[in-house]
C-alpha cells in the first residue's frame, strides 16, 4: 500500500511544530480528492503578482519574459524559474495529489529548521481558457546563490569538489533522518549546493517520495543510505561520460564515501559514551568535539549503570549550526556554518592584532565589521552580486590574500588582495550562455510530463495516430516551446490521440512520478522514539587549523 499520509498513532507522536505546518492535508485515498472547479492559491506569500500569472497557460509556454535564466536540475517534471515582482519562484507542474503532499511535507520540514527549499505556494483548478484541465504547479522559492551539481561541474572546480558535495549530502541525509524524514529518492539531483567556505551545504529540494515520522528503523536508514550509493554512482558516471568528471575520480569510491560518511556522522551524535565516575572530564571532551564539527548540544542524558561502576552519556537533542547562531548573535549575519567559522577566526584575528582581548567581543565584533567586513564586500562588482553570497567572497579573498602574502613574503594590504582576486578568481563563477543553455536542456531531457506538446497535441485533435505521430517528429526537429528548443527537450508526448486529457492520460502521468511509489517493507529494528533533531555540520572540516594560520598570518602587520 502507497505510504502517503502519517496515520494517528504516528502523528501523535510528531513534533508539534510540524502538525501545524499547514492547512493543506493529503489523504491516503486519491479517489476522494477533488479537483477545484475554479483557480484555487494556498499560499505563505503575500505578494500580489502571484495572482496575475498566467495559470490557464501550460508551465512550458509560458511568455519568456517572465523566466529568469538559471540552471535547472535534472526532473521529471516541467520545471520553470520565474520572476513574479522582486522575487525568483521554481514552478513545477505536478498533479494535484502530488503538489499538495509535497507542498505538505515542505512546510513540515520548514517547521523543523531543516534545510530545505521553502515552499510558497501550490496552485489548483488550473484550466485553459477553453476549460480543459491543466495539473496543479507547486511553487518555492528560488534558493539564491545555489547551484544543481551538474552545473557545479560546468564550471572550474577542485578535483575534490565530488566529495565535498557527499560530504554535504551525508549532513543533510543524517539531519533529515534525525527528525524522522524517510526520502525515498536520495541522489545529487535532488539537491541543491550551496558554497560554504571550503566545503558546500546541501538542501533538499524534492520530496514527493518522502515521508515524516516520529522516528525511523534502521531498516528505513539503510535503505535510503544504499539508494542514495546506487544513484550518486550512476550520477557521476553519467558526468565522467560527458567529461565533466575529473579523471581520478573514483564514481564507485565515492559512492562509498557517503556510506562511510553517514555512518561516521550518525554515530558521532547518537552513540552512548561510557566512562568511569573519575573520568566526568570526558563529557566536555564530547561536547568540544560536537562543536568543532558544527553541533550545537542543548541536552545531554546521563545515567549511572547498576552497580554504579560505570556513567552512560548521550546526548539527546543536538540542534543545528553552533558556529552560525554565534556569529549571528555579534555581528547579524546569517550565513552557512563554514563560512561562520572562517568569519570568527578572522574576527578573533583582528581583535589579536589590535591587542583588544580584554574588551567584550560583542563591541569588538561591531568595529571589525564596520572597518573590515563591510568595507571588503562593498568591493563585490554589482555583476557578480548575484553570483555570490558576501561571506563566501570575504572567504575567498581571505584564502587568496593569504597566498599572495606567502608567495610575496610579507602582508598584503586588504584592498590589493580584493583586486587581485576580482581579476583572476572571480570570473570561474560565471556560467557562460553555452554552459547554460546545456544545463537546462539536459534538465528537460528527463521529463515525462505531457505539457510540454500541449499545445501541437491540440492542435492535431482528430486526425488520427498517424497524424499525432508526424506532428512528433516535426516538433523533435523543428519546434521551439516557451522559449526553448524541443529538439533537445527529450519530451515524450503522452496526450492521448485526439487531444483528450481524461483518464488515460492521468494514469500515464501518475506512472510517470505522479503517484508516491510504495514503501518498501522495513526490518523494524531499533524502532523506539528518538527526540535528536536539527543537526547539522559541514561537509569537510580538514582545513580548519589550516585557516586558524592563514588569519594569524593576515592581521599579524595590520
Amino acid at each position: 500500500m502507497t505510504s502517503v499520509n502519517i496515520n494517528r498513532a504516528t502523528a501523535s507522536s510528531l513534533d508539534p511544530r510540524a502538525l501545524k505546518a499547514t492547512s493543506i492535508k493529503t489523504t491516503a485515498d486519491p479517489s476522494s480528492e477533488q479537483e477545484p472547479a475554479a483557480l484555487h492559491i494556498t499560499a505563505t506569500s503575500s505578494n500580489p503578482r502571484m495572482f496575475t500569472l498566467p495559470w490557464e497557460r501550460p508551465l512550458a509556454t509560458w511568455p519568456r519574459d517572465l523566466l529568469a535564466n538559471l540552471p535547472r536540475g535534472i526532473s521529471r517534471h516541467v520545471v520553470r524559474f520565474v520572476h513574479v515582482g522582486d522575487d525568483v519562484y521554481a514552478m513545477k507542474e505536478i498533479t494535484q495529489r502530488v503538489a499538495e503532499r509535497e507542498y505538505e511535507l515542505l512546510r513540515k520540514l520548514q517547521k523543523l529548521e531543516l534545510p530545505t527549499v521553502n515552499p510558497v505556494a501550490v496552485v489548483t483548478g488550473r484550466h485553459t481558457r477553453e476549460g480543459e484541465p491543466l495539473e496543479a504547479m507547486l511553487v518555492t522559492q528560488h534558493l539564491k546563490f545555489s547551484l544543481p551539481y551538474r552545473a557545479l561541474f560546468a564550471r572550474n572546480l577542485r578535483p575534490d569538489t565530488a566529495e565535498r558535495l557527499i560530504d554535504a549530502l551525508a549532513v543533510l541525509l543524517v539531519r533529515l533522518h534525525l527528525a524522522g524524514f524517510y526520502w525515498g529518492d536520495v541522489s545529487l539531483s535532488n539537491v541543491l549546493f550551496l558554497r560554504d567556505a571550503d566545503a558546500f551545504s546541501a538542501f533538499l529540494v524534492d520530496a514527493e517520495t518522502g515521508d515524516l515520522h516520529a522516528s525511523l528503523t534502521d531498516g528505513q536508514r539503510e535503505y535510503d543510505i544504499d539508494l542514495a550509493r546506487t544513484n550518486i554512482i550512476g550520477e557521476l558516471m553519467d558526468l565522467d561520460s560527458g567529461n565533466l568528471l575529473a579523471g581520478e575520480v573514483d564514481e564507485v569510491g565515492v559512492g562509498n564515501r557517503l556510506v562511510d560518511r553517514y555512518h561516521s556522522l550518525w554515530s558521532a551524535l547518537t552513540d552512548v559514551d561510557s566512562f568511569d565516575p573519575d573520568e566526568m572530564w570526558k563529557i566536555e571532551r564530547r561536547v568540544n568535539r560536537l562543536n568543532d564539527l558544527g553541533f550545537d548540544v542543548d541536552e545531554l542524558e546521563m545515567k549511572t549503570e547498576e552497580d554504579g561502576n560505570r556513567v552512560l552519556v548521550r546526548p539527546r537533542v543536538v540542534d543545528a549550526g553552533y558556529a552560525s547562531r554565534k556569529l549571528l548573535r555579534l555581528t547579524g549575519l546569517d550565513v552557512q556554518e563554514n563560512q561562520a567559522r572562517r568569519l570568527l577566526n578572522d574576527l578573533d584575528a583582528y581583535r589579536a592584532s589590535t591587542w583588544r582581548q580584554g574588551e567584550d567581543l560583542e563591541i569588538v565584533a561591531t568595529d571589525w565589521m564596520r572597518e573590515v567586513f563591510e568595507p571588503t564586500v562593498r568591493m563585490i562588482p554589482p555583476e557578480y552580486r548575484s553570483q555570490i553570497e558576501p561571506a563566501q567572497f570575504f572567504h575567498e579573498v581571505l584564502t587568496h590574500r593569504w597566498l599572495m602574502a606567502e608567495k610575496a613574503g610579507h602582508d598584503v594590504p586588504m584592498a590589493e588582495a580584493v583586486q587581485s582576486y576580482i581579476s583572476e578568481s572571480l570570473p570561474e563563477y560565471r556560467l557562460d550562455s553555452e554552459d547554460m543553455k546545456t544545463i537546462n536542456e539536459e534538465a528537460d531531457a528527463g521529463v515525462v510530463d505531457d505539457e510540454m506538446s500541449w499545445q501541437d497535441a491540440h492542435a492535431q485533435a482528430g486526425q488520427g495516430k498517424q497524424a499525432a505521430g508526424d506532428r512528433t517528429d516535426k516538433d523533435a526537429n523543428s519546434h521551439d516551446v516557451g522559449g526553448h528548443d524541443a529538439a533537445h527537450s527529450g519530451v515524450t508526448d503522452q496526450t492521448n490521440v485526439g487531444g483528450e486529457a481524461g483518464a488515460g492520460t492521468q494514469k500515464d502521468r501518475d506512472r510517470a512520478g505522479g503517484e508516491v511509489p510504495s514503501q518498501p517493507a522495513f526490518e523494524d529494528a531499533n524502532g523506539g522514539r528518538s527526540s535528536l533533531r536539527s543537526v547539522y555540520a559541514p561537509g569537510s572540516l580538514d582545513a580548519a587549523a589550516d585557516e586558524d594560520d592563514q588569519d594569524d598570518a593576515v592581521w599579524a602587520s595590520s
